[in-house]
């Protein structure tokens, strides 16, 4: 995702939020909702600190360290649901949005914020708790700051991704759609039970999805697209 040479509008950006958990609700989901704190002005994007599945809740380590203290403040969160945590440690690294879960199994990108032994830690620890695991490597891709910037699940093996995702065996059987070289934004989205989560403004892939008979609902993202922030950013789903 590629940011803006303008700063965001903050009473825009609060709005959209908002819009962003009545969707989320909208769509059969509890949300919790955490205090701002001003000493990380990064912490909306709230799911770079956790990687959470049905099994196991995992403290990430992320790669900027202006934001490795947002993780502790999260954690209070997360075990009010899952209170054992499992840690990712030194010299790892890793941002949850470089975390794709595809059902049981777990993509990990391999970026400028999740190293190769976060992505090892990342991948025993997920074997302890019987998921499989496997690495893609995007730093050859120009314009993807996360796995998630390039790559959304939509369930039952279809995908969408951005122009030139690095290919990967793991995924070959499954159905890929391609978004357009002038919508690599819109490649993250959000699958939240029946519905499709997209950002709003680029209507050949809502057409394209439309098409598929996926249930669209789409949201206005202009201030968080100029944070380097998707939809998936925003939130912690489990």
């Amino acid at each position: 995702m590629s940011g803006s040479p303008s700063g965001p509008d903050f009473r825009k950006a609060l709005e959209q939020h908002a819009a962003y958990c009545r969707a989320l609700q909208a769509c059969g989901v509890a949300v919790s909702v955490m205090g701002a704190d001003d000493s990380y002005p990064d912490g909306t994007f709230v799911e770079d600190t956790f990687v959470i599945a049905e099994r196991v809740a995992i403290a990430t380590r992320p790669g900027a360290k202006t934001r490795m203290g947002e993780v502790e403040s999260v954690a209070e969160a997360v075990r009010r649901f899952r209170p054992r945590l499992e840690r990712i440690e030194a010299p790892g690294t890793v941002d949850g949005g470089d975390i794709c879960q595809v059902d049981e199994h777990f993509l990990i990108g391999v970026s400028a914020r999740t190293n190769e032994a976060g992505a090892a830690q990342l991948a025993a620890i997920l074997a302890r708790h019987q998921y499989t695991s496997s690495t893609i490597d995007i730093r050859i891709h120009p314009s993807l700051l996360h796995l998630k910037s390039g790559i959304a699940y939509l369930g039952e093996r279809h995908f969408l991704v951005a122009p030139g995702f690095p290919p990967t065996d793991v995924l070959a059987p499954c159905d890929m759609i391609e978004v357009d070289a002038g919508e690599i934004y819109a490649a993250n989205a959000v699958r939240v039970n029946d519905e499709v989560l997209i950002a709003a403004g680029f209507p050949a892939l809502a057409s394209r999805l439309d098409k598929l008979k996926y249930r669209l609902r789409a949201l206005d993202m202009s201030e968080f697209a100029k944070m380097d922030g998707g939809l998936s950013c925003l939130s912690l789903r489990f």
